[in-house]
């Protein structure tokens, strides 16, 4: 008894690491997360305006992109009607999915993202859709530089209007390192 009453009411010390407080700590960790968990990644919708449907040239639409490691793609179509496929390059140029398929995605609203910087090759699965011209394969690269492989090479139509957005797909936003950054200021150096 006599002990719970002392305890209760003798002061406890701020506990410190190597002379630090923990809320300096817990600062400096965040400041540190703000600097290296923020990146940058785009959002593609395939086919930009067109969607992912018939009569759109999805050759052209990838080459006029540069696709980067952790970029997503969104397949926008009517469901029931399309779907997407996830390839190796043979069953991409026999459009034959008996085999080589890595992926099958069917809700009319498909994200994608590209988590590997390699080669990329979707079609559309439903009879006559990926002869008639529903593929495409991209090379994704690490940094902001990408190659892309076109269906018809010969195809020179001009490139249609872009359609994506930039966002942020790292562990912060922008404003929130700007945030950090604020109140790490304020709390080492007041």
């Amino acid at each position: 008894m006599q002990w719970a009453t002392q305890r209760r009411y003798s002061p406890c010390p701020q506990p410190q690491l190597m002379g630090l407080k923990p809320i300096r700590l817990i600062h400096y960790f965040f400041l540190f997360l703000s600097f290296f968990g923020v990146s940058m990644c785009e959002v593609f919708v395939v086919g930009d305006e067109d969607g992912w449907n018939s009569g759109t040239n999805f050759a052209t639409w990838s080459q006029s992109h540069n696709f980067t490691k952790g970029d997503f793609l969104v397949f926008n179509y009517a469901k029931n009607v399309h779907n997407v496929y996830e390839v190796i390059e043979e069953t991409y140029r026999s459009c034959e999915a008996k085999n080589g398929v890595l992926g099958e995605y069917d809700s009319g609203n498909d994200k994608i993202e590209l988590k590997e910087a390699r080669n990329y090759w979707f079609i559309c699965n439903v009879a006559g859709h990926c002869l008639g011209g529903m593929r495409f394969g991209i090379v994704v690269k690490e940094s902001n530089s990408s190659t892309h492989l076109p269906l018809n090479p010969i195809d020179q139509s001009p490139p249609p209007n872009t359609n994506h957005a930039s966002i942020c797909c790292g562990r912060f936003p922008m404003w929130w390192t700007f945030f950090i950054c604020i109140l790490s200021f304020n709390v080492l150096f007041y």
